[in-house]
């Protein structure tokens, strides 16, 4: 499959290459980045590698899955962000991360809303869930800028969440 490229006015999503390992490994290496995560070490080199391989066969196997990101003024990965299907409860996950000097300028907004109109615009997908931990104030405020409500507050991943969603987008 090719994965597409997508543009927005300040990101682009692109498929993940090999050379995006030690950028996303730094950026991993921000404990403040995985704060909110179900398990917020740090990986090692050779699970972010993993990683990426797992993302790219995540496309070939459901049509859509994370984009590395970057911005379109200075080239260089900052992210990723997209939709990721989530087999334990068969719904699909919008989904992002940014390195902290990204934070606060809209930006996982930006991607989230692209990655949204990708799902509904080029895979016909009716409902679209996000997951955040409760206290990811940031989190929940890009989703709630997405337009997505609030349905519950249950388990993913081994940890409490909040459980969003948009339908009949």
């Amino acid at each position: 499959m090719t994965i597409p490229t997508v543009t927005t006015s300040r990101l682009i999503l692109r498929p993940f290459v090999e050379a995006d390992a030690d950028p996303l490994h730094r950026i991993l290496g921000d404990s403040d980045v995985l704060r909110y995560f179900p398990n917020p070490t740090a990986p090692s080199p050779e699970q972010v590698q993993k990683f990426i391989a797992r993302q790219l066969a995540h496309w070939e196997e459901h049509g859509f899955g994370w984009w590395a990101v970057e911005p379109r003024a200075t080239p260089g990965l900052i992210g990723w962000n997209g939709l990721q299907f989530l087999p334990e409860t068969g719904e699909i996950e919008v989904a992002y991360l940014l390195d902290k000097p990204y934070w606060g300028q809209g930006l996982a907004t930006e991607g989230a809303r692209a990655s949204l109109q990708f799902g509904v615009e080029t895979l016909g997908l009716k409902s679209i869930v996000a997951i955040v931990h409760p206290e990811n104030r940031a989190s929940i405020r890009v989703i709630e800028k997405l337009g997505m409500s609030l349905v519950d507050r249950t388990h993913y991943f081994g940890m409490e969440v909040l459980r969003y969603r948009i339908e009949s987008l």
